[in-house]
């Protein structure tokens, strides 16, 4: 296991009496791609600008290889930073942008020679030393950008929606680039993102925020097949939430129907949400579900057919490669493992909270 190299330490910030971020505490492991997620306002850039420089917390520490730098001007600190704008002097070189911040720290110009055919090599942009910023695609800018921050030596990039800008084809081409990038260089990757599909394509570590708390923290995995909460459930990906009873261990009444499920310790006759993904949902004849129900709606995506069904008064949301036409009745089924048991949050603030670990 890698090394914390980065502690946030209860961190607090306002803007204008708005609390955006309330308590949070987060570390990071030397040479891991850990991604802040969630939607606009929940903190995640905030988060990402403390830990740069560019803004200083009301309250708590940024400690960064056992070092207090909660104090320290962006220059000093060994993090660079690559924003979606990719902020790429229009009037010079992409030879000289990449040599800007070598130049200001007064290093050789066989040395700088070096770093910029090095970064533009590991950019797949070799050759493009004299040309214009203007004259590249937003992609290879991008590229630049992320080039000039590499020959700095940071021991952290920072990114923040760096691929915003971008059509989808190229997004997911600058996703494989990044995480090659990430392994050849060995260093700390903190990417902010509000698209989930990204952060479950990259992360190492997904950092799942709203409303300045902390959701979840855990592996893509994790975040997707074992959500903490509803909100965490229904921001990755789609889910079937449902309000549920938990019977006893393994047992869990779904809309009047009792399902065996995998979960412990919620309790006997507690009410519970369950998550059930659209995937999961098994889809047979009428006789041999567990629930009847009815095709409501049908779309093919491609890779599956998404369909509503109605059963028990509850809209299901079903993924499958098996069409089933509007108007059939349907067998539901779940295997108990894809049935995900959460704890009822005790308010509507506690909703809008979550737990900040």
């Amino acid at each position: 296991m890698n090394k914390k190299l980065i502690d946030l330490k209860n961190i607090s910030k306002s803007f204008d009496g708005q609390m955006v971020l309330d308590d949070l505490n987060l570390y990071i492991r030397e040479n891991e791609f850990l991604t802040l997620l969630g939607p606009s306002g929940c903190g995640k850039t905030t988060t990402l600008r403390i830990l740069g420089g560019f803004e200083t917390p009301d309250t708590g520490h940024v400690i960064f290889d056992g070092t207090d730098i909660t104090k320290l001007p962006p220059n000093k600190r060994q993090l660079n930073t690559v924003f979606q704008k990719y902020a790429l002097f229009t009037h010079m070189t992409i030879a000289e942008n990449i040599a800007f911040g070598l130049k200001i720290k007064n290093k050789s110009k066989a040395y700088i020679d070096d770093k910029i055919k090095y970064a533009l090599k590991l950019v797949n942009l070799d050759g493009f030393e004299n040309r214009m910023p203007d004259s590249l695609s937003g992609g290879q800018q991008q590229r630049i950008a992320i080039a000039r921050a590499i020959v700095n030596e940071p021991k952290v990039l920072l990114l923040d929606e760096p691929l915003g800008a971008l059509d989808l084809k190229l997004r997911q081409d600058m996703q494989y680039e990044l995480i090659r990038l990430k392994n050849e260089l060995g260093i700390t990757f903190i990417y902010v993102t509000h698209d989930q599909e990204e952060a479950l394509t990259m992360s190492d570590t997904i950092v799942v925020m709203n409303q300045g708390y902390i959701q979840q923290i855990g592996s893509p995995e994790k975040i997707y097949n074992e959500p903490e909460n509803a909100f965490v459930a229904d921001f990755i990906g789609e889910s079937n939430i449902i309000s549920s009873t938990m019977i006893e261990d393994k047992l869990v009444e779904i809309l009047g129907v009792k399902f065996p499920c995998v979960d412990t310790g919620f309790g006997c006759n507690q009410p519970v949400d369950v998550v059930i993904r659209p995937e999961d949902v098994l889809l047979s004849s009428p006789a041999s579900g567990k629930m009847k129900g009815v095709v409501t709606h049908l779309i093919f995506k491609g890779v599956h057919y998404e369909m509503e069904v109605t059963a028990n008064g509850f809209e299901w949301l079903v993924h499958s490669t098996g069409m089933f036409p509007v108007g059939t009745e349907v067998g539901i089924d779940v295997d108990p493992f894809n049935i995900q048991i959460m704890n009822k949050p005790a308010s509507e603030d506690e909703e809008a909270v979550g737990v900040n670990e």
